[in-house]
């Protein structure tokens, strides 16, 4: 038996492997005959085919598909012996055999490849400073008294915003006419931030009954016939028939209307806004530790990268794939094609796989692990707060993977630690990140 092996990547290889006819010769007769008893051909009864019948029918075609077999069978033992250490399902491309003479083959398998994983401390990570503005709290408290409003039946259009129009809009063509009759029935609110400023102005002294016009410039980008991109700028003009107004009744902000959106948490507007800032400055705080626990994964990727094993990128791709038809045809929208699945989730599988494998190397070289004190330790916390015992609360995060999700905190408090975390403005960066 000869063996050579070839490193085509990091985490695949290249096995070509020569058997003597010797070494098989009885593993292929057996096979061979194993496959003759149950072929039936006229004028004999099955499995009884003499084999010069069987030769002059079939001529080699049995012993090669047997010599097929057992070089697979040969490959998981010289695998074995080896220690290949194959992963997933291992591909025979190449396969050379006839009666009496050597079998010989080729196979490409799948490894788990070697890692020594370095430059994952003492690194630069600049994230976001996200701090609370006046402004957003000051957004939120307009919503939460949009949110409680009365709608009133009025017949015109005041000064301020606090309208609602139900109207019929009509697009004019360059010579000024309404490109149909009909026109489309639309809702207006004068409140959204994103209405047209014109309509604001123009709608304002306007009964019910009554038309006013407003236009914009549309800017956009497309392809040109060169597949060059080149900018386009149109004007649209409309008019626009008022068939209902509904006058916005906001709450008084008082003490009454803060406890009760509240639930009796506070009852004074200075409170309300510090309940407001607490909790949107809470959302930023987890924004900036997922940016910052992206911005450590894709370093350590950047600085450590290699070739993941094909078997588990394909398996995770199989299982996003799945996951997505699954989810299009749930919410009854268009099914992209498999391959167009499969090319969008591919780089995702990819550092998925090789975040797991440089994550696992990083846990072992820094002996980070999740020791039963430390499940001991959350559940007599959780116990404070939950009321449930603390021994009913360690069985449930053993069965629960509890142990996979401490073990990923413990990481990222481990590279936060060790590197050097920059915080700047959200602004500022975005400039930077988009120059680099």
């Amino acid at each position: 038996m000869d063996l050579n092996v070839q490193e085509l990547s990091s985490s695949e290889k290249e096995i070509e492997i020569t058997l003597r006819y010797e070494e098989v010769k009885n593993d292929i007769e057996a096979e061979v005959k194993k496959q003759s008893k149950k072929i039936q051909l006229p004028g004999f009864r099955k499995g009884k085919v003499p084999a010069i019948v069987l030769k002059k029918r079939f001529g080699d075609s049995l012993e090669y598909e047997a010599s097929e077999k057992i070089a697979n069978q040969h490959f998981w033992k010289i695998a074995d012996k080896e220690s290949l250490n194959p992963i997933g399902q291992p591909k025979m491309i190449d396969l050379k055999f006839e009666p009496g003479k050597n079998l010989k083959f080729k196979v490409i398998y799948d490894i788990v490849p070697k890692i020594d994983v370095k430059d994952y401390t003492e690194q630069k990570i600049e994230i976001p400073d996200f701090i609370v503005k006046d402004s957003e709290v000051e957004k939120e408290i307009k919503h939460i008294l949009h949110s409680n409003k009365k709608l009133e039946q009025a017949e015109l259009v005041g000064n301020d915003n606090n309208y609602l129009l139900d109207v019929q809009l009509y697009r004019l063509n360059k010579d000024g006419e309404p490109e149909n009759d009909k026109g489309e029935k639309i809702q207006i609110d004068l409140t959204n931030e994103g209405v047209n400023k014109n309509i604001i102005e123009n709608a304002k002294g306007k009964k019910v009954g009554d038309f006013f016009t407003f236009g914009f410039d549309d800017e956009r980008t497309i392809k040109n016939n060169k597949n060059e991109d080149e900018k386009i700028k149109e004007h649209f003009d409309y008019k626009v028939q008022i068939n209902e107004i509904k006058k916005l009744i906001l709450p008084e902000l008082n003490e009454e209307f803060i406890k009760k959106v509240t639930k009796d948490k506070v009852s004074n507007v200075e409170d309300l806004k510090k309940e407001i800032r607490k909790d949107i400055q809470y959302y930023y705080d987890q924004r900036e530790k997922e940016i910052l626990r992206g911005k450590l994964m894709n370093m350590i990727i950047k600085n450590n990268d290699f070739t993941p094993p094909t078997t588990m990128v394909n398996n995770i791709v199989e299982h996003l794939v799945k996951n997505e038809k699954k989810y299009s045809k749930k919410q009854r929208i268009p099914i992209p094609s498999h391959e167009e699945l499969e090319e969008r989730f591919t780089l995702t599988a990819q550092n998925d796989v090789k975040w797991y494998l440089l994550k696992t190397e990083i846990l072992k070289k820094e002996n980070i692990i999740i020791a039963d004190d430390d499940l001991k330790e959350l559940a007599e916390k959780e116990a404070e707060k939950t009321g449930i015992s603390s021994e009913k609360l360690l069985n449930y995060y053993k069965k629960s993977g509890q142990n996979e999700k401490l073990l990923d905190q413990k990481l990222f408090d481990f590279l936060k630690e060790k590197n050097n975390i920059v915080t700047l403005d959200p602004e500022k960066l975005i400039k930077r990140e988009i120059k680099e």
